[in-house]
């Protein structure tokens, strides 16, 4: 049986006439790699689903021999994604202001994240730019991203979630769920607090580590 955690109420989390605990948290866009890695990622799953079908495709047509020609293409392909997802990403950190400025309500049921009202508006804006910029280029993947961008904020019931990971060096706390992946980020004086209260109510949790 789990121990429940303390409660929380400090100067930088306070709790609400509601019972909902609320704070603000700051992420240095340009030396958090956090989001750089989240964008690199979905670009890396698109670069292998694209690669493997390629390659199968030359297995199937032309044997193994030309399979293994077109590896040097693909490595230089994915550099050159790397470049210019870095490129994009230091655009983006540059238009918000170089940080990623987030509020957050949490109570015994779950944990609401959302950008505030001044970035959710930039963001929106730059997503719109974006899917825009994919639909006259004729790059799908790009309209996807932008599209996915225009998501500010994300709730998480803590009956759903199954695995807890914390990043105390990043003041980051991972709250999965079988389709939800949310972040949660708590000042350092804070953060153990935090993520006592996150794991003492997600009963199903199957993975928690630190």
């Amino acid at each position: 049986m789990k121990t429940p955690a303390p409660a929380l109420f400090t100067p930088r989390v306070t709790r609400g006439e509601d019972g909902v605990y609320r704070w603000v948290y700051e992420v240095n866009l340009f030396t958090h790699p956090t989001y750089f890695f989240l964008v690199w990622k979905i670009f890396f799953c698109l670069f292998l689903g694209i690669s493997a079908v390629v390659l199968l495709a030359d297995l199937a047509n032309w044997g193994a021999r030309q399979a293994l020609s077109n590896l040097p293409f693909l490595g230089y392909f994915l550099l050159g994604m790397t470049v210019v997802t870095a490129l994009g990403y230091l655009l983006y950190a540059a238009v918000m202001g170089g940080k990623y400025v987030v509020e957050f309500e949490m109570d015994d049921k779950g944990v609401l994240h959302r950008q505030t009202a001044a970035q959710a508006k930039k963001a929106k804006r730059l997503s719109a730019l974006t899917a825009l910029g994919g639909l006259v280029s004729g790059r799908m993947t790009t309209v996807g991203v932008g599209m996915n961008a225009r998501r500010t904020e994300m709730y998480t019931e803590f009956a759903r979630v199954r695995k807890v990971k914390a990043y105390p060096r990043r003041r980051l706390i991972k709250v999965n769920g079988r389709l939800s992946r949310n972040q949660v980020y708590a000042p350092a004086e804070d953060f153990e607090l935090v993520r006592q209260f996150i794991v003492s109510r997600c009963e199903k949790v199957r993975n928690i580590s630190q």
